[in-house]
């Protein structure tokens, strides 16, 4: 009788874990779409790339989520950003992925990646370290912040303004 009812405890221990969601992992479909959004980012193939959001997803670069951008917005910026590099590409070798299931039960995939690129005006290669998260619900992005310095470009862009409404004046 004693080994039956270790057997019991022992079932529904086995199986009360074995319903439990995995909170944390580096393998999961949402982490292999977040690889297919950057890809495609990558790739400038931007209906494919918000394929991947739901039609609602608010998107956070470097700003508040009062501040948060819909789609539309999210692509306009990302195709005049787009325009003034002639090549950039998140560093295969420093990127990694986890997705994680929070205490309220939302998903997330974290990416910490190195993004590079070659800015037209000066042929200047960048390269920033990136942090970006986004929320999961039914396989789409709903809500996304990322994180990244780009002062050097900024500087850089504004020396070359500089330079060129000076050369502009004095007819060089």
């Amino acid at each position: 009788m004693k080994d039956l009812m270790s057997l019991g405890v022992a079932i529904v221990i086995f199986i009360a874990c074995s319903q439990q969601r995995t909170r944390y992992t580096q393998q999961s479909p949402e982490i292999e779409t977040y690889k297919q959004v950057l890809e495609d980012y990558e790739d400038r193939d931007w209906e494919a790339m918000v394929a991947h959001y739901s039609d609602t997803a608010k998107i956070m670069n470097n700003v508040t989520e009062e501040e948060g951008k819909n789609l539309t917005q999210f692509l306009a910026e990302n195709k005049k950003d787009a325009s003034q590099f002639s090549s950039w590409d998140f560093v295969d070798e420093a990127s990694e992925y986890e997705m994680i299931v929070n205490d309220k039960g939302e998903t997330w995939v974290n990416f910490w990646g190195l993004w590079e690129g070659t800015f037209k005006t000066n042929n200047q290669v960048y390269q920033i370290p990136t942090h970006i998260t986004a929320q999961f619900v039914n396989g789409k992005i709903v809500k996304e912040f990322g994180y990244w310095d780009v002062s050097k470009i900024i500087k850089d862009i504004q020396q070359a303004d500089e330079i060129s409404s000076s050369e502009e004046r004095t007819g060089n």
